[in-house]
């Protein structure tokens, strides 16, 4: 049996403005964007892994989602306690340069980690941690 990432998920509070960060920011590519009932699918992936897809979905996505439970949803995403998104960079330090020079709220500047990456981190629109790593504790650490 074989098994192979193909979606992962962050909630946004506007798909409109993450869109604009993930498309327009980081130049992820749109793989789908239906709208469907009340709904949205928006799926978006890097073109050197067309086959893992993000999804963007707003607090209660899904329609037996309670009023309570899609409240909580909002009220954790606004204070970016909910997971965020690793991406894997060639160049730590540009990457960090390009994604601040467009407005992105910066968590953590370019440092070595003591486990073998160099990595910044920023805040997406809503809230979400994104950070970016260049090289791998594997490589450092076989």
């Amino acid at each position: 049996m074989t098994l192979s990432l193909s979606h992962c998920f962050l909630i946004v509070h506007d798909y409109d403005a993450a869109l604009a960060f993930y498309r327009d920011v980081l130049g992820l590519e749109v793989r789908n964007d239906v709208a469907f009932e009340e709904n949205r699918w928006l799926t978006l992936s890097a073109a050197e892994q067309p086959g893992v897809e993000i999804g963007l979905e707003i607090p209660g996505y899904f329609p037996h989602t309670s009023p309570a439970d899609r409240q909580a949803t909002a009220d954790l995403l606004a204070k970016g306690l909910l997971p965020g998104i690793i991406f894997r960079t060639d160049d730590c330090d540009k990457t960090f340069e390009k994604v601040r020079a467009a407005g992105a709220e910066v968590v953590q500047e370019p440092i070595d980690q003591p486990y073998g990456v160099r990595d910044c981190a920023f805040r997406d629109p809503s809230g979400n941690m994104v950070r970016f790593s260049e090289g791998s504790a594997a490589e450092v650490n076989p």
